[in-house]
């Protein structure tokens, strides 16, 4: 026979609602009063009652919002399909997961598409802007019990429930040891950021600026062009300061548009001579490396980002379950010899 709360109350001494308080992470429980109960429920081997609550939850016809800054983005691709395994497995608790695209760093697009989500949502999860505006829409969101979590790019200073997604800091980091590793400490650098509208593009840079002074005072930084994570802007960046600037001798892409950056550099005839580091295991960055330009590639685990997202955000609606602050994914390092 399941154990029930009212039993655990009674072992503990305490009232059924304070044992409800503790097990559903709801409202203050004195600390030794917290333990005690969840240490006897651990010990009577309770087990919450999930086929109720997805009873529950398919009640309230739970919608779980996605927003991404994808279109153009390859990148996503593997984010969306975590996403999607995840709404499967959770389509037992009768929750729909809703998902919309948008190109480039808009903030009023996005502050647009956020006002109409809300609508139909009950949890957002936002590849986020990093604007005060969406800050501010977050606040909204929140106000109108609707719990946001940030996917991929964090608002640090935002209201958000949780983040999931990379170190970026430490993605630039591993990015400038690799590049000092295989220019032996002395390069002439360009960037490839994406937006500074992205806290995750910015920290990417910062983390490989400060690591470069910090270990490799031979790695320059020469100049940093912004993409928009669209190939034909980075094509066209990339293209006139390899023009301008012959002295470069590696590039490390810290965003998407690495197609056109690589191609930029094959038309520039100096393959030979140019290495590259990029971010995130794509086809196009594969294909890049197969061809000798990319020397290694810093990865984030993008369908995990996904899963999680939408699995943490459907255990907080359904289960009442506090999630962590943040959920970050490893810095994993692609190279020729380890490429699948």
């Amino acid at each position: 026979m399941a154990v029930t709360m009212k039993q655990i109350a009674e072992v503990c001494h305490v009232s059924r609602g304070t044992v409800d308080r503790v097990l559903n992470n709801r409202g203050k429980v004195k600390p030794e009063i917290d333990l005690l109960v969840r240490e006897t429920a651990k010990q009577m081997g309770y087990r919450p009652n999930t086929a109720g609550k997805a009873l529950a939850a398919r009640k309230k016809n739970y919608t779980i919002g996605v927003l991404l800054i994808s279109e153009g983005n390859e990148f996503f691709f593997q984010v969306e399909e975590g996403i999607l395994q995840a709404a499967e497995e959770i389509a037992d608790f009768g929750i729909r997961v809703l998902i919309k695209h948008m190109k480039g760093y808009d903030i009023e697009r996005q502050i647009a598409l956020i006002q109409e989500m809300k609508e139909e949502v009950q949890f957002l999860v936002l590849h986020a802007i990093n604007d005060e505006r969406i800050q501010q829409a977050i606040s909204e969101l929140k106000e109108n019990n609707i719990a946001v979590a940030t996917l991929n790019s964090d608002l640090e200073e935002s209201e958000r429930l949780f983040y999931v997604g990379g170190n970026f800091i430490k993605s630039g980091e591993t990015a400038a040891g690799m590049m000092g590793l295989i220019m032996g400490g002395q390069a002439q650098i360009l960037i490839a950021t994406g937006s500074i509208k992205s806290l995750g593009h910015n920290q990417r840079v910062h983390g490989f600026g400060s690591l470069c002074k910090k270990k490799y005072p031979g790695l320059l930084i020469r100049d940093i062009i912004e993409t928009n994570d669209d190939d034909n802007k980075a094509y066209q960046e990339t293209k006139k300061v390899l023009e301008q600037q012959k002295e470069i001798s590696a590039i490390y892409i810290a965003a998407a548009g690495a197609a056109g950056v690589c191609q930029a550099v094959s038309d520039s005839c100096r393959v030979e001579q140019i290495a590259v580091i990029a971010s995130d295991d794509t086809k196009t960055t594969r294909e890049w490396m197969k061809k000798g330009l990319i020397k290694a590639i810093i990865c984030q685990r993008p369908w995990m980002q996904g899963y999680q997202a939408i699995f943490t955000a459907m255990e907080y609606l359904v289960k009442d379950k506090k999630p962590q602050c943040e959920y970050i994914m490893p810095n994993d390092i692609l190279i020729p010899e380890n490429l699948p």
